[in-house]
């Protein structure tokens, strides 16, 4: 895996593809086991969790289903504090299983503004599925159930996580160099 450039960013390798493959299909089995017998409901939160969402979602053998909401807190390399709904949830949750579905859970801010809402909703229960969690950076309380990878506190592109828009595309993982 060569170093990328994106906009004025250079990116160096950080998690092969297998590697990214192998751990969501360890997911997946985990999920299987956890709600066997029940028919989860996964919310994948737009745009960076698409590629994470699409992967978990065909390693998920048990009757499920899945819907997305878009929220943002980012712009640029860094979060920006406020977090933007821009496409609602039609679902009815009372009852349900749910999992979110999240690529990075970075200062939790988005998560912890968005699970009073879904709480609200009345799901039988509520769980987070993340691909990856930076511990270092979490400023809110909030605990994935399910966790790809935790990684340093750098910032990283690819496998659905974007700089300004590019590089979603990437297969791979990758780290910005400083």
């Amino acid at each position: 895996m060569p170093e990328v450039i994106v906009h004025d960013k250079k990116f160096r390798p950080f998690i092969d593809s297998e590697t990214i493959q192998t751990r969501v299909a360890e997911l997946g089995k985990e999920i299987d086991r956890d709600f066997h017998g029940k028919v989860p409901l996964f919310i994948a939160i737009l745009n960076g969790s698409f590629v994470f969402a699409s992967d978990l979602f065909r390693c998920i053998t048990i009757e499920a289903e899945i819907s997305f909401i878009k929220l943002a807190s980012y712009k640029g390399t860094s979060s920006t504090g406020n977090v933007v709904t821009a496409i609602g949830m039609e679902e009815n949750l009372k009852d349900r299983h749910v999992i979110i579905l999240e690529d990075i859970i970075d200062t939790g801010k988005t998560l912890h503004a968005f699970l009073p809402e879904i709480s609200d909703r009345g799901p039988a229960s509520l769980k987070i599925a993340t691909f990856l969690s930076k511990p270092d950076a979490l400023k809110h309380p909030v605990k994935a159930d399910y966790v790809g990878f935790e990684i340093p506190d750098k910032f990283v592109l690819g496998y659905g996580l974007d700089y300004d828009g590019l590089g979603r595309n990437l297969p791979e993982l990758y780290e910005i160099v400083e």
